[in-house]
């Protein structure tokens, strides 16, 4: 149906454990979840079609299904899409929204439960998506993004979930792995990056694509599910 030709899972996975891996790639724990054999990766078609949606919250759910079975650190799931490779920054965040939304939509559809230790609300600075029942944060990232660590060959959405973080806070350690992450960024790009809060200052959802955004800024979502 579509007249362009698909790379393999194999290869779109190749490629993103390729970038994780490069020294100069800044997040400790997207390498970290790699070494360990803790990256799902799901090859899809286009960021910019609803295509693959289904196939994602499959897959979500199954994810999540399988952290709540035995939990633990540094486990990611990654959605790497073979294209487009040309969007603009703002072209990405809508491809982004767009792909959430209708994720979440599923998520509602399928009776899954918002996760209660989050916001739905995107304007709410404790806001996270929610799928299987699990708060998430999500990256992304693609080929034309204005931060380096963000610049990947494919339009990437990397699905971190939330209840990691906590289990770091907790343990003391989330904080010192943020100032890692942030130290490797600016060496990457020669200046930290000014979007990286800490979750209840603002809210996540303006991290999200990449993009630098201004105080008005809304992320265009809304949840459809049962509010609890």
């Amino acid at each position: 149906m579509f007249p362009w030709t698909h790379k393999s899972q194999s290869q779109l996975e190749t490629e993103l454990q390729d970038h994780i891996v490069a020294p100069a790639f800044p997040c400790v724990g997207a390498k970290a979840a790699l070494a360990r054999g803790n990256l799902v990766t799901l090859a899809c078609n286009r960021i910019d079609s609803a295509w693959d949606d289904l196939r994602v919250h499959d897959a979500l759910l199954g994810f999540t299904s399988a952290y709540k079975d035995q939990p633990g650190l540094f486990r990611s799931f990654a959605a790497v899409f073979e294209g487009p490779d040309d969007l603009s920054e703002e072209a990405f965040e809508r491809a982004l929204w767009d792909r959430v939304q209708s994720l979440s939509d599923k998520d509602a559809w399928r009776g899954q439960d918002y996760d209660k230790r989050v916001s739905a609300d995107p304007t709410n600075p404790h806001f996270s998506l929610s799928f299987g029942g699990e708060a998430y944060f999500i990256v992304g990232l693609h080929p034309r993004a204005s931060r380096p660590a963000r610049r990947f060959k494919h339009p990437t959405l990397i699905f971190n979930l939330h209840d990691q973080f906590e289990q770091l806070r907790a343990e003391g350690k989330y904080e010192t792995m943020r100032e890692k992450i942030l130290v490797r960024d600016e060496a990457l790009a020669g200046s930290r990056n000014p979007m990286l809060e800490r979750f209840g200052e603002n809210s996540e959802a303006r991290q999200y694509s990449g993009r630098a955004v201004g105080d008005q800024w809304v992320a265009p979502f809304e949840y459809h599910g049962e509010k609890a």
